[in-house]
């Protein structure tokens, strides 16, 4: 199966991210009108900023592309299923939909936690259709890249 163009943009953020030390196998795109308006990657670690994370980034970047902070319109494709934060951040950017590959079980297998916020929150399934699986597998060779490889943990 053929892994989504936009699905594989943020895939290749996320693998320049961790390549260059910035933080975790996150990577964003998002989109409008068929027309990638943003990118982003963990930078978590590169600039010691708690909330760099890849969503944020693409966000922030596409805002400053388009001089709007509203998103509307706009999806958003990512490598992992979203941290409480990003998800906020997409809700208040008025993200029309968010597309991501993977599950935030798979985040704690690389050593994240946010299935520990998730449960803190009580879950995502209010969110059901705005959340989007897709490309899985394709993210989750990004994640083996990023296990495998040397770098900082957090």
């Amino acid at each position: 199966m053929q892994t989504n163009k936009y699905m594989q943009m943020a895939i290749d953020e996320a693998r320049y991210g961790i390549r260059g030390g910035y933080g975790g196998p996150f990577g964003a795109v998002v989109v409008k009108d068929g027309v990638v308006v943003g990118r982003g990657h963990n930078r978590v670690l590169g600039i010691h900023d708690p909330t760099a994370h890849g969503e944020v980034q693409a966000i922030r970047d596409a805002g400053a592309r388009l001089g709007t902070h509203d998103l509307s319109g706009c999806d958003i494709y990512t490598t992992g299923e979203p941290c409480h934060m990003c998800l906020c951040a997409c809700l208040w950017a008025n993200i029309r939909r968010i597309h991501y590959g993977c599950t935030i079980k798979d985040n704690a297998l690389i050593g994240f936690r946010d299935d520990h916020f998730n449960d803190l929150f009580a879950g995502r399934e209010a969110l059901a259709d705005y959340l989007t699986e897709m490309d899985r597998e394709a993210c989750l060779q990004l994640f083996e890249e990023y296990r495998n490889m040397p770098h900082e943990g957090y």
